[in-house]
């Protein structure tokens, strides 16, 4: 790992390792510019991520080639209605002196793709919020940690709700992003068929360690921030509560629940990074605004009235910025 002289020069080179590992997922994602800086600066934030589209885009495989490029253990659990707590965590056996012995569980690595979370029940789910949370597992009255960095990236599908456990608001509360995929272009598909029907295969370079990506958290978290830049993003959130001092009109006409102060951390949080990423040292409203969707669809609640009359999340979200 490289020792920086300042700050100053840290975040120019986190500004140049993002540039290179955009230029490295490209060769393999097409066209998803905005969903790959929006995991990056997750895994720059110390956030997991939410992706939510329906089948074929490419959701596993972004996470598995962002993992590639990253010199970081992997795991990859695909959520089953019969999956248990035991078989994410891991469990205690006997060995062969008939001793316990603990046995980890695809848990323990650096990034885990959590693959159609809300296709395993509420139970099986709440084992791997925990370790999102705590970035730990108990296991029979022991604690045990996990490896650092440590990020769970989730999948989900939108469209089929049969034999599906969608995930609780409070537990939703615990991914800093959630991220729609769109379809792609058509200039885009086009390139994703040539890309994916020859016979070469693309491989990738490892750009970042483990090391390096606790040094640039750490940096993220020293960026410095002005007064009027925070103050906007908790009116940003404080916006979003219903029949509160500062609600805004849209928010007591649509909305059943607002955003809790988790919102608030992880928009300056996530303003410090976008703006690192964009070349600057530090964040301005602008950076607030760039990370405010993701962050808001999923802490928002709307009510009947909204329900009623096709008033999405993402259009109320827009309105308060």
């Amino acid at each position: 790992m490289k020792q920086y002289t300042s700050d100053k020069e840290a975040a120019d080179a986190l500004y140049h390792v993002y540039q290179e590992l955009t230029s490295e997922i490209s060769k393999v994602i097409v066209g998803q510019e905005e969903v790959v800086r929006l995991v990056l600066t997750a895994v720059f934030c110390q956030g997991h991520c939410l992706l939510v589209g329906v089948p074929g885009l490419a959701k596993t495989l972004l996470i598995q080639t962002i993992a590639s490029s990253l010199d970081m253990s992997f795991n990859r659990v695909q959520f089953t209605p019969d999956l248990m707590p035991s078989d994410i965590v891991g469990a205690e056996t006997l060995d062969k002196d008939r001793n316990f012995k603990f046995v980890t569980g695809p848990v323990f690595a650096n990034i885990v793709l959590a693959d159609e979370i809300n296709r395993t029940p509420p139970k099986t789910q709440a084992a791997l919020l925990e370790a999102m949370q705590e970035h730990a597992v108990t296991v029979a009255g022991r604690r045990y940690e996990l490896p650092k960095p440590f990020f769970v990236l989730a999948t989900q599908n939108p469209i089929e709700q049969e034999g599906t456990y969608p995930l609780p608001e409070a537990q939703l509360d615990r991914f800093m992003f959630n991220i729609t995929l769109g379809y792609p272009s058509y200039a885009s598909e086009l390139q994703i068929v040539k890309n994916t029907t020859g016979a070469v295969v693309n491989t990738l370079n490892k750009i970042l360690h483990a090391d390096d990506i606790l040094a640039f958290q750490q940096l993220v978290r020293r960026v410095p921030v002005v007064d009027n830049v925070v103050e906007y993003a908790v009116k940003l959130v404080h916006t979003t509560r219903p029949d509160m001092p500062m609600a805004s009109p849209q928010a007591n006409q649509y909305l059943e629940w607002g955003a809790g102060p988790r919102a608030s951390q992880h928009l300056i949080v996530g303003a410090k990074c976008n703006a690192i990423l964009n070349g600057k040292y530090s964040p301005d409203i602008e950076d607030v605004q760039a990370v405010a969707l993701p962050i808001l669809r999923h802490r928002i609640v709307r009510n009947f009235k909204a329900e009623a009359e096709g008033i999405t999340v993402e259009q109320i979200i827009n309105e308060l910025l």
